[in-house]
């Protein structure tokens, strides 16, 4: 038996291949499939199978990409009623390859449809060595029930007791989830990336809570809030993802037809460059995502799913990087990336905007220089209660979408977060909500922290 897990880190997700002589399968695959294609031909194995576990809310599946590619089965769960050519699984389903047996429990919970392949390696032993739970059991952690709020509770409850069906292996059986720590599918998912029953059953904060009333309570309060594309994924994932390998390559258009479609309400502009160049000079309008971090995740949580969007990258690789991260949430129509970046756009005579920029020192000078200021801390509510400057209020980036309403539009509006990213996210945001007076903290409350130490230790 083979087991090779492939860690996305901008979404935090977990996928695999199990493999055994010259066949594999792939559970719960990525979007763009290369990485698979290129390990099983490493391997000398061919991909025969593909198990997802759950309609995916956080990101769009490969499997019709990875079938397109190779023709293996896609198995998912029955009860997801998924609308391509599939074979639907449900407790005591049996799939076989090679020396592979693996047997499916219903394991419903984070979502109503979710299933768990339990593998035997019968070369080795008739006893079960590894679990796909997908998002039932993270490592310290269990799949949030509340992505259906209508019938959060009941989730929550029927996960209560999948989980005790996953626990009653033995310990020494893997668990292999399909994310880690930073994905929204779970609160406060640990820093390891496989785990075993043994340590889940010891460790796990959630499955420890052995009331269900209390479970239940647990595990529908105080939760992050979930991005817009979670809601829009699954259903992708029910229908059948469009073939992305099929699609239009992005192109790039000279400053001034970019200029043009800028001006369009069909269009948004993506900029993909780090917050330090935003800052300095930028499209009008558009949106600060820094390629180097969440990219994925923001862009499917703030940009609207109906609009056609422009990139402003560094070059065509920046720009084809990100049309495949915007892929990977549903975000299919990229069009255009702006030829000659910035630079041939200023000898244009085009319009930029900035956003300022200040360093975490300046924070305290400017409260006590300039009249008139507010600091928004724009992080999440969770990382906000866990320390933050006692001046601060705390609108969440995305949320400004709507609660720049709460914001007085004269007052200078001190932006933090964690390092910048999405302070300047949140300063774009503004923009687009004519707020002038914005300020981005560059190295966030790391930053103020790693300051406020230095001085301490002097």
């Amino acid at each position: 038996m083979y087991i090779e897990q492939f860690f996305e880190k901008g979404l935090s997700h977990s996928s695999y291949i199990l493999g055994s002589g010259d066949e594999c399968a792939v559970i719960d695959p990525q979007r763009d499939i290369e990485i698979y294609l290129k390990k099983a031909g490493e391997m000398g194995m061919r991909i025969t199978l593909i198990l997802e576990t759950h309609l995916h809310a956080d990101f769009v599946s490969g499997h019709l990409e990875l079938r397109e590619k190779t023709g293996a089965k896609v198995y998912a769960p029955k009860s997801a009623k998924c609308a391509f050519p599939h074979t639907g699984v449900a407790e005591k389903s049996k799939i076989r390859f090679k020396d592979i047996c693996i047997d499916v429990i219903e394991t419903p919970g984070h979502t109503p449809e979710h299933v768990t392949y339990v593998v035997t390696d019968k070369s080795r032993s008739d006893k079960p060595c590894a679990i796909f739970c997908g998002d039932t059991l993270f490592v310290g952690d269990v799949g949030r029930p509340d992505l259906f709020p209508k019938i959060a509770e009941k989730l929550a409850e029927r996960l209560f007791d999948s989980l005790k069906k996953i626990t009653s292996f033995s310990d020494d059986v893997l668990v292999f989830p399909a994310h880690g720590a930073g994905s929204l599918c779970g609160r406060a998912i640990g820093a390891n990336r496989v785990t075993t029953v043994g340590y889940e059953r010891k460790y796990n904060r959630s499955y420890l809570i052995k009331n269900k009333k209390s479970f239940i309570v647990s595990l529908t309060n105080n939760m992050p809030s979930p991005p817009d594309h979670f809601s829009r994924c699954s259903e992708i994932n029910r229908q059948g993802p469009r073939i992305a390998s099929k699609m239009k390559k992005v192109s790039p258009l000279v400053p001034g037809e970019f200029y043009k479609k800028s001006l369009s309400e069909d269009y948004v502009i993506i900029d993909t460059r780090d917050f330090i160049s935003y800052g300095g000079a930028h499209v009008d309008s558009s949106y600060s995502i820094d390629i180097n971090g969440k990219f994925s995740t923001f862009s499917g949580w703030v940009i609207p799913p109906d609009k056609k969007i422009l990139l402003v990258s560094e070059d065509s690789q920046q720009a084809e990087t990100a049309v495949k991260l915007l892929r990977r949430v549903g975000l299919d129509s990229v069009e255009y990336f702006l030829e000659g970046n910035l630079f041939e756009w200023a000898k244009k005579g085009l319009p930029l905007k900035r956003t300022k920029i200040i360093s975490a020192r300046d924070i305290n000078i400017i409260l006590k220089s300039v009249e008139n200021c507010t600091v928004i801390d724009v992080r999440a509510k969770q990382e906000y209660e866990a320390g933050h400057l006692k001046e601060a209020i705390n609108i969440p980036a995305p949320d400004l979408r709507k609660r720049h309403r709460e914001l007085d539009r004269d007052s200078n509006l001190i932006l933090l977060c964690s390092t910048g990213h999405r302070s300047s996210l949140a300063a774009s945001i503004l923009e687009q909500h004519n707020f002038k007076n914005t300020i981005n903290v560059a190295g966030g409350m790391t930053a103020y922290n790693n300051l406020s130490k230095n001085q301490r230790e002097e």
